[in-house]
């Protein structure tokens, strides 16, 4: 991190200089989160049946009282042991905003392929609230383009919209919609760095002046613990 010191009078004509440019941003995010919203819906015809602690419930029903529901696609695996670092790392984001979603006609549900007795474990084991489903048994991940059995390709759709794929489980987000006939649609799915405006701390670490810093590392998020494993910093 390397900063030239300036007079206040310097700095104030740099920072105005780059108020205009974050204004120019700000405004072609909310045309970006305008044409998301114009995005065609496509009508959910499959029925699948989650595990959660209030019982089994199907798509529909994750939904509670409100009529969007956004799934965060979090990676843990039928065979894990833990969830990975970094939707670990995202997830702690969630916890204390049911309310507030709510209040906008919003349910937020993370869901996994691990069973629902491991998940329940991991969720007190980092003190999350936040509603997780098992889709233990179902083809949801494989549909909206998160689970890859074996690693592979399936009908050329890869992550993130490509023919590639990284991994069996990937993270993303997507978001759905009762439609008037007591049926669902899918408006919206992002994956890859299209999940950082769901990153709250990244964006206070990008206000600082080494911000991220990751260019040394093997990957942007190899300096990332779970939140009860920070005793190596």
């Amino acid at each position: 991190m390397v900063q030239r010191i300036a007079s206040r009078e310097e700095w104030l004509d740099a920072r105005k200089a780059l108020l205009e440019k974050e204004k120019a941003f700000d405004k072609e995010r909310d045309a970006l989160s305008a044409a998301r919203r114009d995005l065609p819906m496509v009508r959910v015809d499959k029925d699948y049946i989650f595990k959660t602690n209030d019982g089994d419930k199907s798509l529909y029903e994750l939904f509670g009282y409100n009529t969007q529901l956004i799934v965060y696609h979090f990676m843990f695996g039928k065979d894990w042991e833990e969830g990975c670092p970094s939707c670990s790392y995202l997830a702690d984001n969630f916890n204390g905003i049911d309310m507030h979603l709510n209040a906008r006609d919003v349910s937020l549900v993370a869901i996994s392929n691990a069973p629902l007795e491991k998940l329940n474990d991991y969720k007190e084991r980092l003190g999350w609230s936040f509603n997780w489903a098992s889709a233990d048994g179902n083809s949801f991940g494989e549909d909206f383009g998160v689970t890859f059995p074996n690693g592979e390709v399936k009908d050329g759709n890869g992550y993130n919209y490509t023919d590639q794929t990284f991994n069996e489980e990937m993270p993303g987000a997507s978001v759905f919609v009762k439609l008037n006939d007591g049926t669902v649609a899918h408006t919206y799915s992002t994956y890859g760095r299209g999940l950082d405006m769901l990153i709250g701390s990244y964006h206070f670490i990008d206000i600082t002046p080494a911000g991220r810093d990751e260019d040394d590392f093997s990957y942007p998020m190899e300096w990332i613990r779970r939140n009860d494993s920070y005793d190596d910093y």
